[in-house]
């Protein structure tokens, strides 16, 4: 059994922070970077209905379902995205990653690899994934 608990991940200039409403500004911004809310195959807020994603997050973080992260890149600073656990299957150790979007001025960087490489080593070697 997994027991995925919010915590925060950091290598090579990525950090990933336990998604909270005061990341709310930055990441209507982050989304705003390239209009990405019009994207067909991502699910990102429009700017003016980033607290409504948020409190969904957050709100599946409470039953369990997510662990929800925002991003940010150490050497801006800048909030630039966010990524998450979901379908979490505590009993037989199984997470999905996704629900992952970063500013368009952070796209095909390394960032997605480094967070990718985050998520997949704390499933694994921190919580027990199989």
């Amino acid at each position: 059994m997994i027991h995925p608990k919010p915590v925060t991940l950091e290598r090579s200039g990525v950090r990933l922070e336990p998604l909270s409403r005061e990341h709310r500004n930055d990441l209507a911004a982050a989304a705003a970077d390239g209009g990405l809310w019009r994207l067909r195959f991502a699910s990102v807020p429009e700017p003016d209905q980033t607290d409504r994603y948020i409190d969904e997050a957050l709100a599946g973080l409470d039953r369990g379902e997510f662990l929800p992260w925002s991003v940010r890149e150490l050497t801006s600073g800048e909030i630039i995205g966010t990524t998450r656990y979901h379908d979490i299957v505590r009993p037989i150790g199984r997470i999905e990653i996704g629900w992952t979007w970063y500013a368009q001025g952070w796209q095909r960087s390394h960032v997605n690899t480094v967070c990718k490489w985050l998520l997949l080593e704390h499933a694994f070697d921190s919580l027990g994934c199989q």
